[in-house]
């Protein structure tokens, strides 16, 4: 007799109901109906007769209870849905869905209205039972269905309905396949599925605590099992475990088994994973390396596109420039297209099945093992081991535009090696001179951070920092669940849609809460964070959350702040060499022209978005901050897209969309500037040889009109529509052009809404690489202005542009209260407000990129504290490498560590001064006591290296660098040295005050207790 279904394979194999209840009743020895309620991977018991609790759901305040009393022959499953609420329509006693038990023929379950009269619904029928969706009357409008399902055999006491009446496992698969069916009919608007009772026990009999199930394995995964502590459930083993799944499971037995276990487990493993490796006899071989069958027809596609592009150009329907970022983006696009198929390939074989049918089957292929396991190589090796080389860099890091179509196992011609060559000798050269920068790095963040530690459990601050998911490019890259997970909550968490405390203030976030948190749909919690602890010195263990070593809340005495600097720095070290194994083949990717939804839902514009209708009846956005979303039934929100300049909307507001639906497109290698109104076209300041120049293509001898750069000229080149009012014209929009500009509208055109006026073409691609990222780090932790840096507005006001100065343009922004702000840009610089806009404070006026001093000025520390965050962990991303956002928050909390005195008041400082924020906070404390005026401070933004150089420990400070000055700088202020971190402790010999050195610890005693035998450390008293 096959062992029932578990609550566990229950809430995997019928993951088909997402966001969908499931009820089914279940028979006790006693006679009483109890019933088993699943969602959201939840599972619960409700005795007879009890409340399910609010379906939320289904909308309204609607109530599930389960009972016997239905006027339904021997019901089974029985679901009443009743209204609580005080709603303008309540119902009037309650709808009841029953689904009867195993039954011959064609007999369909039921359902009642309020008035005992049975409800019609449409009916899906299946091999082996029938299900019907009846839709909520009372709430017809949002389109909500119940899904009634019960299993049906032809003959009750033949050898399949025996099967079915006996074998849970029939059962189960009938269960799963009407759900499946019930999905496939109503898709989202599916919200409770009632089972018949006892679907999946024998007798109608669900042993809920019964962890006993068939499992279907392999010999391997039982054979490693027999190593895994009890305390670790076998699904978590029957899988394909690589690399990260071997850490979730030694994560687990930690948690559950203890370290002692965990050690001889994972000592077994290793032993075990050794002597299978060497049976196992996984090799190396040339046919390993399946060179893809469909690689031939991908390039002959590629080739044929880029014969396109070139006749476009040559023709003049394209500039070089935009020739080269096409012709790389197709290339970029097949190398893409080869390694799937190349992948696909390598991680399927096609094997025969004992009845002599093909099954396809994931592959024993070594290499694809090997890679997919996380043991060694990466799938950009593999690509060049069978797919294809791909395009490569020059020395200077641009691309070249001809790919090496070949692999190392076809082989490359002369040609193609020696282009290689650029890569192999660059990837040398950066790892000698790489290991020294990154090194140089760790140093640095070790020295700022040297004396942070844990001083205090609890500063009791009821500040932090809001997380949310970190999206990018539409996509969630790291669920809020992920980014939380190890703190303390700053304030409660609540379930958005009951109300309910999730999570207390204060409590911690560990796996079973964090759970909760996302199965309530939470998007935004906020947390402690160190940069809010109100600690003097170092942080407190609440805001700093859990040991990430040990996985419970932080020591006091730990030295958090090495931990976070070697956390950093380290992978530094990794990211250099990373550039080598690649061996310099282009790692940029295809230029994305087009935005695809991954759910479906309903489509939802921000009110940034502004939309024209240009002459084809397309929706064009001429906004730059404006944002698309798609929410699900229940309005939350699944995905959020930032919408380009000049993008082509395809949607409309309201739609319902389904997954893979394009919703925009754009072209990826130009900026259009858009016509936002109708008119006629005038040129203003477009002299030919002062501010425009006509430039005739090298190849096809095509003219274009291009703004040069006219910096000593009083020129403003600009585009201005007009509209006839009266004897003369009005202007309705100006249009002002960047140097570099190709002007597609001829003076006295007549053009519409949307039409495109110039393109800016932008740069060529350079490739992404860690060579530019190790530098990004160290740019944003020394808090340096970046080149091209953006101006960006103090105020939220409307843009408009004022007189001219030599070589900049000056633009206003006037808020609705208070002065107008005046900013200038330089000619050369491409303005990307027009005039009429409504800017935030905060927002860029130019390209460019943005400054942190500038975030930190006008948006304040969290916005900076969340740009660092951002940005760094982008650079790391980018190469795979995972950091803990509370190491980056720690470092920013010691650049983030002083103010500069604004306006003195009646206090001991000087205007311009910079000291430590809580000597600012304490002069101001003793002030405002005495009756006097406190001082004004900006909150200032120090590099690492400046910060290591003013900390208050002189001894700190001379022995990172300039020596001579800091040494002769304290003597003559006679300062004096605390001693409180690390570095000025080791110099002075003395024991560090970290870990058992920690002065708390040196004050307890030593007791021996008799009792027990062992000795514990007590406070004294």
């Amino acid at each position: 007799m096959p062992t029932p279904a578990t609550p566990v394979r229950v809430i995997q194999e019928l993951s088909e109901l997402g966001d969908a209840h499931l009820v089914m009743g279940t028979d006790s020895v006693d006679g009483t109906s109890n019933a088993v309620h699943v969602y959201r991977g939840g599972w619960r018991s409700v005795a007879g007769g009890g409340d399910l609790g609010e379906f939320a759901i289904i909308g309204g305040d609607v109530a599930a209870t389960i009972g016997d009393e239905v006027p339904v022959g021997s019901p089974a499953g029985v679901v009443r849905l009743l209204d609580r609420g005080q709603t303008s329509s309540p119902v009037d006693g309650c709808w009841t869905f029953a689904s009867t038990s195993l039954v011959e023929g064609d007999a369909v379950p039921h359902a009642f209205d309020a008035d005992g009269q049975s409800v019609q619904g449409r009916r899906v029928d299946g091999d082996g039972f029938v299900a019907v969706g009846y839709e909520l009357p009372k709430l017809r409008g949002v389109n909500r269905v119940v899904g009634v399902v019960h299993p049906v055999t032809e003959d009750l006491s033949g050898a399949d309905g025996l099967d079915a009446r006996y074998n849970p496992n029939r059962r189960f698969d009938l269960a799963r396949a009407a759900v499946a069916a019930l999905r496939e009919a109503f898709s989202d608007e599916l919200v409770l599925v009632v089972l018949p009772r006892g679907m999946f026990g024998y007798h109608g009999l669900v042993p809920a605590d019964s962890d006993g199930a068939l499992v279907e394995t392999t010999v391997g995964r039982v054979i490693f099992y027999t190593i895994v502590p009890d305390e670790v459930p076998f699904p978590l083993v029957n899988r394909a475990l690589g690399k990260k799944a071997l850490g979730e499971l030694i994560d687990r037995a930690y948690r559950d088994a203890g370290a002692k276990r965990t050690v001889l487990f994972a000592d077994a493993m290793m032993s075990l994973g050794f002597g299978m490796a060497t049976k196992s006899g996984v090799s190396i071989c040339i046919d390993d390396m399946q060179i893809p069958s469909s690689k031939q027809r991908i390039l002959d596609t590629a080739s044929n596109d880029v014969r396109e592009t070139e006749t476009q150009y040559n023709e003049g329907l394209i500039t070089m420039g935009e020739k080269y970022n096409k012709v790389v983006d197709i290339w970029s696009k097949v190398t893409d297209e080869v390694s799937k198929e190349l992948i696909h390939e390598i991680s399927t074989e096609i094997v025969e099945a004992a009845d002599g049918t093909e099954v396809e089957q994931p592959s024993f292929n070594s290499i694809y093992m090997m890679v997919d396991s996380g043991a060694r190589g990466s799938k950009t090796q593999i690509r060049q081991l069978a797919g294809m080389r791909g395009l490569m860099a020059k020395p200077s890091g641009e691309i070249i535009e001809t790919p090496i179509t070949a692999n190392f196992r076809e082989g490359l011609t002369v040609h193609e090696y020696f282009i290689s060559t650029h890569g192999a000798r660059k990837g040398l050269a950066d790892t000698a001179l790489k290991t020294a920068n990154s090194g140089y790095l760790t140093r640095r963040l070790v020295d700022v951070v040297q004396d942070f530690i844990v001083t205090a459990k609890d500063c009791g601050t009821r500040g932090g920092l809001e997380i949310t998911s970190l999206v990018e490019g539409g996509e969630v890259i790291e669920h809020v669940g992920e980014r939380v997970l190890g703190r303390v909550a700053a304030e409660d968490i609540l379930d958005p849609y009951s109300g309910e405390v999730v999570v207390a203030r204060d409590g911690m976030l560990d796996e079973s809460t964090v759970a909760k948190v996302v199965q309530a749909g939470v998007e935004a919690v906020r947390i402690r964070s160190v940069l809010t602890c109100e600690m003097r010195w170092g942080v407190c263990a609440m805001c700093y959350g859990r040991d990430l070593a040990r996985g419970k809340l932080i020591n006091v005495g730990e030295s958090v702040g090495v931990i976070a600097a070697q956390s950093i720095g380290e992978p530094g070290t990794q990211l250099t060499m990373r550039t080598f194994h690649i061996g310099g083949a282009a790692s940029t990717g295809a230029s994305e022209s087009y935005l695809e939804l991954k759910n479906s839902g309903t489509i939802k514009f921000s009110d940034h978005l502004d939309i024209v209708t240009n002459r084809d009846g397309q929706s064009v956005a001429t906004s730059r901050n404006g944002e698309v979303f798609v929410v699900d039934d229940k309005g939350r929100e699944r995905e959020r897209y930032g919408i380009n300049y000049g993008a082509i909307i395809l949607v409309k507001p309201g739609d319902r969309v389904s997954a893979k639906t394009r919703i925009a497109e754009w072209d990826p290698f130009t900026t259009p500037i858009i016509a936002h109104e109708a008119g006629t076209c005038r040129y203003e300041d477009i002299e030919d040889g002062r501010s425009v120049a006509q430039q005739a293509d090298e190849l096809t001898g095509r003219m274009r009109t291009v703004v040069t750069d006219f910096k000593d000229t009083d020129l403003k080149p600009r585009l201005v529509l007009q509209v006839p009012d009266g004897d003369g014209f009005r202007m309705r929009a100006r249009y002002f052009l960047p140097v570099g500009a190709n002007i597609l509208v001829a003076e006295g055109e007549q053009l519409h809404q949307g039409d495109v006026l110039a393109k800016i073409p932008r740069e060529s691609q350079k490739t992404k690489d860690i060579t530019g990222g190790l530098p990004r780090v160290a740019e944003l932790f020394e808090a340096r202005r970046p080149k091209d840096v953006a101006i960006i507005t103090e105020v939220d006001g409307v843009v408009s542009f004022g007189r001219d100065t030599k070589g900049k343009r000056r633009v206003i922004v006037t808020p609705e209260s208070g002065e107008p702000q005046e900013y200038l840009i330089p000619k050369d610089k491409n303005i990307i407000a027009n005039e009429g806009d409504y800017v935030r404070a905060g927002d860029s006026l130019m390209d460019g990129a943005v400054n942190p001093h500038d975030i930190l000025k006008i948006q304040g520390e969290e916005a900076l504290a969340r740009y660092l965050l951002d940005e760094i962990q982008e650079v790391y991303r980018l190469q795979g490498v995972k950091i803990n956002d509370k190491h980056i928050e720690v470092i920013c909390r010691q650049m983030l560590r002083r103010v500069k005195i604004k306006s003195v008041g009646d206090t001991e400082f000087l205007v311009d001064e910079h000291v430590e924020k809580w000597r600012f906070e304490d002069e101001n404390r003793r002030v405002t006591l005495q009756g006097l005026r406190p001082a004004v401070a900006e909150s200032l933004l120090l590099g690492i290296t400046k910060a290591s150089l003013s900390t208050d420990s002189f001894l700190s400070a001379a022995s990172f660098q300039e020596t001579t000055r800091v040494l002769t700088e304290a003597s003559i202020n006679g300062k004096v040295d605390h001693l409180r971190g690390l570095k000025e402790n080791i110099l002075m010999g003395r024991l560090i005050p970290a870990g058992t050195g920690f002065n708390a610890y040196q004050r307890l005693k030593m007791v021996v207790d008799n009792g027990a035998g062992s000795e514990d450390l007590v406070a004294s008293k």
